[in-house]
């Protein structure tokens, strides 16, 4: 069974977190990579091999989200190719930075990963978060029923309690 090809205008996280890099100022895959290794800043909350990260980088240069601005000399030998966010990269990052997150497990993942590329950015959030926050709202509300009528649904507890804990974290960030 073959997978649906995904829309060319759909990146991945990884791909999202490699453009956010991008917008900091041109680079090379491999300072890319270094970012997000599991033990770098951004890598401990999304984190790609330097094999998917180069997968990544030529997605966005595909899409036409990033360019090639020359080489410069690597430091193991070889050259490294420098590479800049585009207009269209830079329109499409500021779209997903605006939109809120849909599913409740991809809050610790994707939510954290725009908040700290905006954090690094200088991109205000507030809005994001406010929009974070209904959505997070209407989801717990729904747990809220579920719970009632099965209180022994050890998935719909679990996910009630990460909902509730999202909410705290969504309040805190707006007393900040």
């Amino acid at each position: 069974m073959s997978r649906p090809a995904r829309d060319a205008e759909r990146l991945l996280l990884g791909e999202w977190a490699c453009l956010g890099v991008l917008a900091m100022g041109p680079t090379h895959g491999f300072a890319i990579a270094s970012r997000l290794r599991p033990q770098a800043d951004l890598g401990r909350i999304w984190s790609l091999s330097r094999p998917l990260t180069y997968r990544a980088i030529e997605r966005l240069l595909k899409t036409g989200y990033a360019s090639p601005l020359g080489e410069e000399p690597g430091i193991a030998g070889g050259n490294r190719t420098v590479l800049a966010i585009t207009d269209s990269g830079r329109q499409a990052l500021r779209e997903w930075f605006r939109s809120p997150v849909v599913h409740l497990r991809d809050l610790r993942s994707e939510l954290l990963l725009k908040l700290q590329l905006a954090h690094e950015l200088g991109v205000e959030v507030s809005g994001l978060v406010d929009e974070q926050r209904q959505v997070v709202t209407g989801i717990h509300r729904s747990l809220q029923q579920q719970a009632r009528e099965r209180p022994s649904d050890i998935v719909t507890q679990w996910r009630l309690e990460s909902a509730e804990a999202a909410l705290r974290f969504l309040d805190a960030l707006v007393t900040r």
